[in-house]
This record gives C-alpha cells, sequence and structure tokens, in this order.
C-alpha cells in the first residue's frame, strides 16, 4: 500500500480495535531475519536460524563444526556407496535432528545446499557414521558462509534481444493453433510487470545404485530468486538427453503453477516466461517443429515441453552449463566450479553487472542478456 500506516491506524480505531503486534519495518519472520543492504535493497538473510543451528549442533557434539569446508559436499561424493558402520538410536536422532534443521535453513533461502541435503536425507531411517559426518561437513560450509542471503532485486530484466529470435510457426505441428490456458476468474492485474526466468539442469546418474538423475530448477521473478527445486528423478534414465527432458518437463509444470499463482495474487506477468537449459541436444529437441524423437521412452516429456512452447509462452533457450543457475542444484560440486553463480546471487551487494568483465557469462545481470552459447547458430 501506499500508506500502510494510515490503514493500519483505521484497524486499531473503533469499531475494530484491533491489537496490532510486529506492524512495523519486517525484521523477522519464520526463523528469517530481513535487513536492507547498504544499496537500500531489502535481503532475507536467515544468519540468525543459523547461528541457533550452530548453538544446537554444539550442544549435541560439544564444539562447533569445522568452517574448513568450502563446499557442502566434497565434488562428485557417492553416499550411496559409504559402507562404514550403522549409527545407534541416539546417532540416528541426532542426524535426523540435523537434517531437519538444514531443510528448514533452505526454505528460508539457503538453497545453495539444497542437493546436499536432498541427498543425505535418503539415509533418515538407517544412517551411517560416514551420512552423519558429511551432515557435519553441511553445517560446517553453512556456518563459514553464514553471510549469504537473498536480495530482492526487483527491477525487470531487459530480454528484448531474445524477443528479436527467430520464432517457428508450430500451426501445422501436431500441437496445432494452441496458447496458454488462462484462468477467467483471476482478479484484474494491477502494478509493474514482472518477468520470470527460469533455469532447469539434470545430473545423469547421480545416484550410482539406482541409476536415477537429479532435476533442479530454480525460479527468477526479474532478478530475484523466489522457488528452488532439487529432486531425484522417479525413473532411471540411460542418456543425459532423456534426463534433461524429465527436468524440463518439471520445470515446465513448476512454471504453469508459478505463473497461475501470480495471476490469482493480481500480479501482472510477462506474456513469456524465458527457459534455460544446458543440453543443445534436448533443447534443440524441444524448439525446433521439424524435430524428431530418438527414443521412445521419452515421449510424454517430449511431447509435453514441446506443446507447451507451441503454446506461445514459453521460450527456451541453449546457455553454457557455466552459466546455469541450477547447476548448483544438481551436483555435488566443488567450491571454485561454482563460486561465479554463487557470488552474484546470495553474495554481492548492489548491481551484480558490475562484478565481471563485459564479455563474462558468469554474472547474474549478464545471465539474462547473453545466455546463448550455441556453436555460433545465432
Amino acid at each position: 500500500m501506499e500508506d500502510p500506516e494510515a490503514f493500519l491506524k483505521i484497524l486499531q480505531s473503533h469499531p475494530y480495535n484491533f491489537k496490532l503486534k510486529g506492524s512495523g519495518p519486517m525484521s523477522f519472520h519464520l526463523g528469517c531475519g530481513f535487513s536492507s543492504d547498504t544499496t537500500g535493497t531489502l535481503c532475507m538473510d536467515p544468519k540468525k536460524f543459523i547461528d541457533k543451528m550452530i548453538a544446537g549442533y554444539e550442544q549435541m557434539f560439544g564444539a562447533k563444526p569445522s568452517t574448513t569446508p568450502q563446499s557442502p559436499l566434497p565434488e562428485g561424493d557417492h553416499p550411496e556407496l559409504d559402507t562404514s558402520e550403522f549409527l545407534n538410536e541416539e546417532g540416528i536422532q541426532q542426524y535426523q535432528s540435523l537434517i531437519g534443521s538444514l531443510q528448514w535453513a533452505i526454505s528460508i533461502g539457503r538453497w545453495d545446499v539444497q542437493t546436499a541435503v536432498m541427498t543425505m536425507s535418503s539415509f533418515r531411517a538407517q544412517p551411517r557414521k560416514g551420512h552423519l559426518e558429511r551432515c557435519k561437513r553441511i553445517y560446517g560450509y553453512i556456518n563459514r558462509f553464514k553471510h549469504f542471503n537473498i536480495k530482492f532485486r526487483v527491477e525487470e530484466p531487459d530480454f528484448s534481444e531474445f524477443d528479436n529470435k527467430i520464432k517457428f510457426d508450430w500451426s501445422t505441428s501436431v500441437y496445432g493453433n494452441t496458447s496458454e490456458n488462462i484462468p477467467e476468474d483471476a482478479p484484474e492485474p494491477r502494478g509493474k510487470q514482472v518477468t520470470l526466468i527460469h533455469y532447469f539442469d539434470a545430473n545423469l546418474m547421480h545416484d550410482v545404485l539406482s541409476g536415477k538423475a537429479v532435476t533442479g530448477c530454480v525460479h527468477f521473478a526479474n532478478k530475484t530468486p523466489i522457488m528452488w527445486y532439487s529432486k531425484k528423478q522417479a525413473t532411471s534414465e540411460t542418456a543425459t538427453y532423456g534426463s534433461e527432458f524429465i527436468a524440463g518437463r518439471t520445470c515446465i509444470e513448476q512454471i504453469i503453477d508459478l505463473r497461475n499463482t501470480l495471476r490469482y495474487l493480481g500480479v501482472p506477468i510477462n506474456e513469456t516466461s524465458y527457459v534455460f537449459g544446458d543440453n543443445q541436444s534436448m533443447i534443440d529437441s524441444a524448439t525446433f517443429p521439424h524435430a524428431r524423437l530418438q527414443k521412445r521412452h521419452n515421449i510424454l516429456s517430449f511431447h509435453f515441453v514441446r506443446s507447451m512452447i507451441a503454446a506461445g509462452f514459453i521460450a527456451m533457450h541453449h546457455l553454457t552449463s557455466t552459466s546455469n543457475a541450477a547447476d548448483i542444484l544438481t551436483k555435488h560440486w566443488s567450491h571454485g566450479s561454482v563460486y561465479n553463480l554463487l557470488k552474484p546471487i546470495f553474495h554481492h551487494t548492489g548491481n551484480t553487472a558490475s562484478l565481471y568483465e563485459d564479455d563474462s557469462p558468469n554474472c547474474l545481470d549478464k545471465l539474462y542478456k547473453q545466455t546463448i552459447q550455441s556453436d555460433g547458430e545465432y
């Protein structure tokens, strides 16, 4: 509201007589702190909750976790291959408590540890000593980088150069003249337009025992991450192509849900959602009307993704893996391999365009402007 204080006074006056608590500037909510940085940008800061986590850890183990780790888990780690001794009943309770706190830390913004926590959560029923040591490592990492927070960067990115790319005619395809299903009972949109940007990725054979890949998706409203997802796929794919199509389908399902949620909240959204993935073969199969499916067991994901692109509200483009924010959500990475993605999202204050040279792809603002890297095709 333009004048929220006047409205609060009405609520407190006769005949309403509401007793209001915490009606000033937001500073703390559901375990997460909120503050403004030196540029005046609102930040969602889970540092207070992390301090509480570390205090609980110290009470549990008698010492704080080591802050040596620079990543949640070692690069390329496979906890499913651990053969160490099973934990006793007390150890299981400790393990489950650690996992529960980490899951809430993810909910309030620390999605840089989400893939590691997702992986370790699958051992909650019967963890081993090696699994507990990995959880301790995640605590050490999150304590070392507890200053990471989410900035609410509300300016709308410029995607005009993507809008100028060649657009294909899908009307003669099997999908026909289709369009996005827009709810008829949504309120009239008001306020400033929001552009939605989405990144997806898959990590083939993340779990070497089951052969299952991991899907990772992160969704931005303008330049602010608002939704993140990391989960093992339900099926075991035989190639990266198939796992990427499943990840693309999952991402688009979430896009549909997100677009309709914002519509029902009265938010004016850009008619196009911009989607980025880093597998060239999958992107080509999804975006070219004449593309043919070579592996029939991927047929449902193949047609779903293509039908949504044919509807005209999904613009899917290729980018390199080093520029894909969803890469954080699919792998056990080293700090150096993803730092150029972590820094503009979680760490840097102010305009992220100043982080790197003009030709660098590894900056949040640059991700919106030059993510197509497809062998000179464009």
